[in-house]
């Protein structure tokens, strides 16, 4: 039932942008195609690959990879810091060209999406409506897109990732356990490192060796809370594409090229942090209650502390006195350098909830950030530092801190 006009069955694409980061920069800068390239931080950085070109990936370079080791497998390799504003733009237009054919469009992030295209008969075969989607987001872009076809969400997504780079893998009805058997446990959506290790450890290394587990064994494993981890290797998720809701937390993180004990660089980072997630707060009209701090020592261990508070808030200034209040303690307990220093709120509510108990002093600094806000969006956030952030500008010397853990693409 591949044909779109032979029936009703539901049919879903997944459709993935290869190399997403990369393949933008490429797109700006043509001298870059056909050569190995990495975005994710400056050649000497500490940072980790978010996106890598095919060239780069025959060193054995892959998203999440150190970038020191990168460097390692292929000393060539042009390193990208990379910028998600412009990552951004183009994922806006590539969003915009699926809505075309469905209004039913899931958004897995910026580069990827799933769309319920049953129904949508006009184009003679579902292979032909992909690849006209293929066709048209390469042209109003120049990027490319892979697309899995399936019945189901996690077989498309499966589907697409089987036909990269620049692939079209249409799994037919009926036969998506078959499709998926072959394939290593790791491949299904889900099974991060550490359930796989276990699935291996029980001797579980095919998706289809999981999909005939009995099910009983399976929960008594890992729970009823993880049955659905077996079915979507039996090739069965009825779950629906629809619209993402509202994001639950916003956050910044930064790994230092240096670990450091030095407590006013790591205060003039979270007030830049601060600043940045009040912004965002401002912009999504939005106030939060919880402020949450994240370091990670020389040693690795990682520590979050986090603070919730009866009123919500969207200032800089608050933002940043609580963050400071949790990181004192956190570095009293632990005399080690950071490696990783992040900042995250959360538990949001209404921007205008709040207001009737605002003070004097309060709504003075929620007039002078949205003042700020205003000039920042004009001119660019560098176009005003405040106290902390003047030092911070100063130790990097023009180069702009890396304020986003990097996805993968």
């Amino acid at each position: 039932m591949g044909d779109a006009g032979k029936g009703t069955l539901r049919t879903v694409f997944h459709i993935d942008l290869d190399a997403f980061f990369v393949t933008v920069e490429q797109v700006l800068n043509p001298n870059l195609r056909d050569k190995p390239v990495i975005v994710g931080g400056r050649p000497g950085g500490r940072g980790v690959v978010a996106s890598a070109s095919y060239e780069a990936r025959k060193f054995g370079i892959h998203a999440a990879m150190p970038l020191a080791r990168a460097r390692r497998l292929c000393p060539n390799a042009i390193c990208l810091v990379g910028n998600h504003y412009r990552y951004a733009e183009f994922s806006q237009k590539f969003m915009r060209i699926l809505g075309d054919y469905s209004p039913s469009l899931e958004s897995g992030g910026l580069d990827e999406a799933y769309l319920d295209v049953t129904g949508c008969q006009n184009f003679g075969s579902w292979r032909a409506l992909a690849s006209r989607i293929k066709e048209h987001t390469r042209k109003e872009t120049g990027l490319v897109a892979s697309v899995g076809i399936a019945s189901c969400k996690v077989v498309a997504k499966v589907a697409s990732d089987v036909g990269k780079p620049d692939g079209l893998v249409e799994v037919q009805p009926g036969q998506e356990r078959s499709f998926l058997a072959p394939m290593p446990v790791e491949k299904l959506p889900g099974v991060g490192d550490k359930t796989g290790k276990v699935l291996r450890s029980m001797g579980i290394q095919t998706i289809g060796q999981l999909a005939d587990m009995p099910d009983g064994l399976f929960k008594t494993r890992f729970g009823d809370g993880m049955v659905w981890l077996q079915q979507h290797a039996r090739g069965l998720d009825g779950s629906p594409v629809e619209e993402r809701g509202e994001a639950k937390s916003v956050s910044r993180e930064t790994t230092f090229e240096q670990d450091t004990v030095d407590s006013a660089m790591l205060k003039a980072t979270l007030r830049y942090f601060a600043e940045k997630l009040g912004a965002e707060l401002r912009d999504m009209d939005k106030m939060a209650r919880t402020v949450t701090l994240k370091l990670r020592y020389a040693d690795f261990e990682t520590v979050n502390r986090g603070s919730t508070s009866r009123m919500a808030t969207n200032l800089d200034d608050a933002i940043f006195r609580t963050a400071v209040q949790l990181l004192e303690p956190a570095l009293a307990k632990k005399y080690l350098p950071v490696r990783l220093i992040g900042l995250e709120v959360s538990n949001f509510t209404g921007a205008g909830m709040q207001l009737s108990l605002f003070d004097a002093e309060t709504k003075r600094l929620e007039k002078l950030d949205r003042a700020i806000d205003r000039v920042r969006d004009k001119y660019g956030f560098d176009a005003i530092q405040t106290g902390y952030t003047i030092e911070l500008k100063r130790k990097y010397a023009g180069r702009r801190i890396k304020d986003d853990k990097p996805p993968t693409a």
